[in-house]
């Protein structure tokens, strides 16, 4: 652990992706209750915020991976941080000329710069940290979002209430114009340009094809792609366990969703000293298994500390399958498809989720709760059968590249 924190690289990135979490969850809460309060907290209106947060995800995310795969990384993460600022600022003048709707764009545009300078990042992981602390880096990561999954919201409400939507919007252009400055103190990271071919559209083929050849991505593909479903499905119902199953209020789900976070944060850092002793898809199997059984345990519970415990354990097992996931990517996949396979992986997932919620209110009619919660566990033993298919031997495939 002394060895990855001695790694400047990783320092780097782990600060400003601290700050750009801080942008985003006060972005996150600023835009919702500025919307609410101009519309009167109308649905479209505040349902579009989740619009346009997603369809940049669809519209973007495989042509951001591509270009991150032939672009300068360094630049690309500066460049992103850098638009990200100069944006917000346009779209601040712009509220202040009476154009409230603009702060739509606040959202639309992060979404979008992210697509490009994500990937980026994960490739500066590839070359930087070591293979063997790939998975102590990747397990704090993602306990760094957890935590602002906790102190996010609480931060950006604070924020909000207190000085409001100009000064909310000042704050994360600064923010961002601040990663965008740290940035610039990674190593130099050129890409080979007589090994990257100049065709886009030839590059996006080759990703596709990429994953097609290895195996282990098209299990992880389809894994992720239920998964999502899996969850889509009763995310939208969480409610009616509080108010059907449990009798309790609704304000009351803030508290399981915290709890859910805590789970991730620690599940997080105890995935560090595990993940990499046990094979992938021995992590993932079980993770599916016991997720699967806390669905279960969910919708059938009616005691409030038993339910609370199970949101705990959820996120618990939920970070084991996200390093699980994570770590493979960075190992095993060429550094010059990382951009791609990012680009493709993100979409599947959230389009499950997409899928799994527009469905899930047609459902709970049919069927009601606990049998749709249990379709939802049907579905998540199916990933984890699917993914002792998973093969950890990386694939590398070369293609004719023109001169």
């Amino acid at each position: 652990m002394k060895e990855l924190f001695q790694n400047k690289v990783f320092r780097i990135i782990m600060t400003t992706d601290a700050i750009q979490q801080l942008c985003i969850w006060i972005r996150n809460m600023a835009v919702l209750f500025f919307i609410i309060e101009k519309t009167n907290a109308d649905p479209i209106a505040i349902s579009l915020i989740t619009i346009f947060e997603y369809l940049p995800i669809f519209v973007f995310s495989y042509l951001g991976g591509t270009l991150a795969d032939k672009w300068n990384p360094k630049r690309t993460m500066i460049a992103g941080d850098f638009l990200s600022s100069i944006s917000v600022v346009v779209i601040l003048l712009l509220i202040n000329q009476g154009l409230w709707q603009t702060v739509f764009a606040a959202t639309l545009v992060s979404a979008m710069v992210s697509q490009f300078s994500a990937p980026s990042s994960v490739i500066m992981f590839k070359r930087n940290i070591d293979e063997q602390l790939i998975t102590p880096a990747i397990s704090l990561s993602q306990g760094l979002q957890s935590l602002y999954l906790i102190i996010g919201p609480i931060i950006g409400t604070l924020l909000y209430n207190g000085l409001g939507i100009s000064f909310s919007l000042t704050v994360i252009a600064m923010l961002f114009l601040c990663s965008a400055l740290i940035q610039f103190l990674l190593p130099a990271s050129p890409r080979q340009t007589d090994y990257i071919k100049p065709n886009l559209l030839a590059q996006m083929k080759e990703g596709l094809v990429y994953i097609r050849n290895d195996k282990g991505l098209t299990v992880l593909c389809s894994v992720l792609g239920l998964f999502g479903f899996a969850q889509g499905l009763i995310q939208p119902l969480t409610i009616f366990i509080l108010t059907d199953r449990l009798r309790i209020e609704t304000e009351s789900l803030q508290w399981f969703y915290s709890l859910s976070g805590v789970g991730l944060l620690i599940g997080a850092i105890i995935s560090m000293s595990i993940v990499s002793k046990h094979k992938t898809r021995t992590i993932l199997f079980l993770g599916m298994i016991a997720f699967a059984a806390v669905t279960i345990a969910e919708a059938l519970s009616t005691v409030v500390i038993l339910t609370a415990i199970l949101y705990f354990l959820s996120g618990l097992i939920i970070a084991f399958v996200q390093v699980a996931i994570s770590v493979p990517l960075i190992q095993n996949v060429q550094e010059d498809y990382i951009g791609r396979i990012n680009g493709m992986i993100t979409p599947l997932l959230i389009a499950g989720i997409l899928i799994g919620t527009a469905l899930s209110g047609v459902l709970i009619e049919q069927l009601t709760l606990i049998p749709v919660f249990m379709l939802s566990a049907f579905i998540l033993i199916i990933c984890g059968v699917i993914s002792l298919g998973y093969q950890s031997a990386p694939v590398h495939v070369e293609f004719d590249r023109a001169p």
